[in-house]
């Protein structure tokens, strides 16, 4: 299979749990294609489905409905043996982290050899690479309780990689971190996968998760995917009240809320950065030109390979002349703007 072919591909998948108050559906027709070689966020509000959908990627959950095809076969369709056998080429780490505490670094890394039935002393080999690669070689002898949260990741991504799998899933893998600590573990995660070529999935809560290293985003609202497509051209131009809310709130799905301009009667516009470059001073031209003045109520614009991308919410003046001058400029120098509410 070759980068960009398509390796896991969800089709009309759902997930319904019968409990003893009646059915909840956690995922209802879901369809996804996740490329070879790409990282692929998953986001949504708690409760929307993030965590079931991951674990039915790997049939840790049977799917109610529909299909997880992985390179090219349904899982549904294959023996237990051979559902073993493809989840031991998906690894997967978790927020909190997993460790057995009994272990050391380099016992906790060979255990999944372990039970794959690898030779004692390739195993061991196998677990000082991976702990060379995620920078803890020199603790191979502690045990978990001796490690900060960033460190007990790190041994976590080791582990999940022992058997060598093609995907990497990462249930909220950085929500117990500080800021600092999660931006090494994202910058170790893209090192994966532009090193070894892995897949990886984040599922995740947080906005700056997706934008710090992600190629495509799946937004799940209310058990349904809302939206998906590349990070650029979601975050640039969402097409949902969900996918809005996520890219001008705080970019925290479980605090989202809508997007309040206040009771003001002047209109308003939100303008798409899409691929002008980050140098150019569209406001500033803007107002230079026009010779009338924007009221910013909302900014969110970050620079992605050399180009804008986000949005920005401005009041129009309330002189109906000014304001068409404003919309005139817009157009002649092709930047997109809507009229919001």
């Amino acid at each position: 299979m070759a980068k960009g072919d398509v390796i896991i591909q969800l089709v009309n998948m759902g997930k319904v749990f019968h409990t003893s108050s009646g059915d909840v559906v956690a995922l209802d027709d879901i369809n996804l294609d996740i490329k070879e070689g790409s990282i692929q966020g998953i986001i949504g509000l708690s409760g929307a489905g993030k965590s079931t959908l991951v674990r039915c990627i790997n049939y840790l959950e049977i799917p109610t409905s529909g299909k997880v095809i992985f390179e090219g076969k349904s899982l549904g369709d294959l023996s237990d043996r051979e559902v073993r056998e493809a989840r031991r080429n998906m690894g997967m780490i978790f927020q909190q982290f997993n460790l057995l505490d009994q272990r050391n670094l380099l016992d906790n890394v060979t255990f999944p050899l372990e039970i794959a039935g690898t030779d004692r002393k390739k195993a061991r080999e196998r677990a000082m690479e991976l702990l060379k690669l995620v920078g803890l070689e020199d603790r191979v002898k502690n045990y978990p309780a001796q490690l900060s949260g960033g460190q007990k990741q790190r041994v976590a991504i080791a582990r999940a990689l022992a058997t060598n799998p093609k995907v990497l899933l990462c249930d909220e893998a950085t929500s117990a971190l500080d800021p600092k600590t999660t931006t090494q573990i994202l910058e170790l995660l893209k090192q994966i996968n532009q090193e070894m070529g892995v897949t990886v999935i984040v599922i995740t809560h947080q906005m700056s998760v997706i934008e710090a290293i992600c190629d495509s985003v799946a937004i799940i609202d209310h058990s349904h995917i809302a939206e998906s497509g590349p990070v650029a051209e979601v975050f640039s131009n969402p097409k949902t009240e969900i996918g809005r809310r996520l890219i001008l709130g705080d970019g925290n799905a479980d605090s989202v809320k809508p997007v309040d301009f206040g009771a003001d009667t002047n209109r308003k516009i939100r303008i798409v950065f899409d691929g002008h470059s980050a140098h150019q001073p569209i406001i500033s031209d803007l107002v230079l030109t026009c010779k009338v003045p924007v009221n910013i109520l909302l900014a969110n614009t970050k620079e992605v390979e050399g180009q804008a991308v986000g949005q920005m919410v401005v009041e129009l003046p309330g002189e109906e002349e000014d304001a068409d001058k404003l919309l005139h400029y817009l157009k002649d120098n092709s930047i997109k703007f809507e009229e919001v509410n």
